[in-house]
């Protein structure tokens, strides 16, 4: 840009004569100061992931938590429900066909809690898995026809049939099988069952779906559907533990059940001579040694609550029940 004068009046500038070195030392501060003007100009873009932020990376001195530029997100994944102490019903009644006691296994792995009281959380530590002793749950109760009692748990016909299926989630993997729980309703009337089979979709978590002789305790049978909060009790038994090998068990493979438990069972393990070897669970209620390892070898049992049971050794008797002559505490 060429500077500007005054044009209001025009005086006759008096010409200076400089010594050369003054002129020189004058040429050298203005060949400094363009090159000022050049090197702030915006010819450059930062090279991309060259900033600490960028690479995660502090400058020393800095705090270790790193601040992005970018947009943050949220510590709850989009689409994942926190447990609210409620359940919200399902618009469609769960069908009465439970899951068929056939034995085959399949594993649900999942840790969204809806249907939980608030004082429950999608994932434990605690032996007794996602149904902790306690805790008051709500949700909502339907009814089935359970025929002979017999379910998912694979117990066998029931002698009495206050029993019940569990939803999909709290089954987790057969653990709820055995589980004495108290039902209410908003009534105030109450009935125990014992859980003996699953309710796949579309029962909701939180849901149970009672024998039809069980809802009929606590409601009228044409109501279908209502409200509960129900919790794991431990109930007072005279009842010992049995044990029963799974039909086709041999020493070379096996599934050993057990049966008439006071409180829900959390863990199984067998002799094996060095030691005790802890077997997995199948989604039928049954603790599978693939190998054969401790096969009609003595076994140790343990609880929610953490007390272990070791019985004698029971000979492999296919689907035969075997009483151990122990039982777990009340609590």
């Amino acid at each position: 840009m060429k500077a500007t004068h005054p044009t209001a009046q025009h005086h006759k500038p008096r010409r200076k004569w400089l010594p050369i070195s003054a002129a020189a030392a004058l040429l050298v501060v203005a060949g400094f100061i363009a090159s000022l003007a050049m090197g702030s100009s915006p010819q450059h873009k930062a090279d991309p992931g060259s900033s600490l932020a960028a690479t995660g990376s502090t400058a020393p001195g800095t705090s270790g938590t790193s601040t992005s530029a970018g947009p943050t997100s949220s510590a709850t994944s989009a689409g994942a429900s926190t447990p609210t102490g409620s359940t919200a019903p399902s618009s469609t009644s769960p069908t009465s066909a439970h899951k068929s006691p056939t034995g085959t296994s399949t594993t649900s792995q999942t840790s969204v809690t809806p249907g939980h009281s608030a004082s429950t959380s999608g994932t434990t530590t605690s032996p007794a898995g996602r149904i902790q002793p306690g805790v008051a749950y709500q949700g909502v109760a339907t009814e089935y026809a359970a025929a002979d009692g017999n379910g998912a748990c694979l117990f066998g016909p029931a002698a009495d049939m206050m029993i019940a299926a569990m939803n999909e989630l709290d089954y987790q993997n057969s653990q709820a099988c055995g589980a004495h729980i108290l039902v209410r309703a908003a009534n105030g009337a109450t009935v125990t069952v014992l859980i003996t089979n699953e309710c796949p979709y579309p029962c909701a978590p939180g849901q149970l779906d009672l024998s039809q002789q069980a809802f009929a305790k606590i409601a009228d049978p044409k109501a279908g559907r209502i409200s509960i909060t129900w919790q794991l009790i431990s109930p007072a038994t005279s009842d010992s533990i049995s044990i029963r090998y799974k039909a086709g068990s041999s020493q070379y493979w096996c599934g050993i059940q057990v049966i008439g438990e006071r409180n829900p069972v959390a863990r199984l393990e067998v002799s094996t001579g060095g030691g005790w070897q802890q077997l997995p669970r199948a989604s039928y209620n049954y603790f599978l040694s693939a190998s054969g390892a401790g096969c009609g070898k003595a076994i140790r049992i343990t609880d929610i609550f953490g007390e272990q049971l070791t019985t004698a050794a029971f000979p492999v008797e296919p689907d035969v029940i075997q009483p151990a002559q122990v039982q777990f505490a009340q609590h």
